[in-house]
């Protein structure tokens, strides 16, 4: 069976970021580039951090998804000749990433400094009257928030850039 790049990324949609599961790696944004050569499919993924603790979790992932999907020889390359930002999020990731209870990041054109996490948007009530509480959430890739409308704590996806 022939795949196209599309067909790829549709699959791709099934694997899932590890720390939240609602994400998929490709509207996370760390699926760069898929690559089609005859019966050889090559994806190329870019790390959220250097130092992602997920990163090999992930790449087996996506080739075990597309082993299952009958791709026999698929490889995984990390890449880092263009350095992932939150911008690659996708409007879907993002309303995942809200649904999920995580306020999406800011688009990396607004932030500028780090005021702009000061008043996020909280993603249960959408209120405005927050406060960040600590730049370091349980991740590299988030920060903790509180909600003084409806009295919740929440954590941000940071933005990268």
């Amino acid at each position: 069976m022939r795949f196209s790049k599309t067909d790829i990324l549709t699959l791709l949609e099934d694997v899932k970021d590890p720390e939240i599961p609602v994400l998929s790696l490709v509207d996370l944004g760390v699926i760069t580039d898929v690559v089609i050569a005859g019966e050889t499919v090559h994806v190329e993924m870019t790390p959220t951090f250097v130092g992602c603790p997920a990163l090999d979790y992930m790449k087996q992932e996506v080739i075990e998804k597309l082993q299952s999907s009958g791709i026999v020889n698929p490889t995984v390359n990390i890449s880092f000749k263009e350095p992932w930002n939150s911008d690659k999020i996708s409007e879907k990731g993002k309303a995942a990433l809200k649904q999920f209870g995580l306020a999406p990041p800011p688009s990396t054109h607004l932030f500028t400094d780090i005021e702009v996490l000061e008043h996020v948007p909280c993603p249960r009530c959408e209120g405005v009257n927050t406060e960040l509480k600590n730049p370091f959430g349980p991740t590299l890739c988030r920060s903790i928030h509180y909600c003084n409308d409806c009295r919740e704590a929440f954590e941000q996806f940071k933005p990268v850039s």
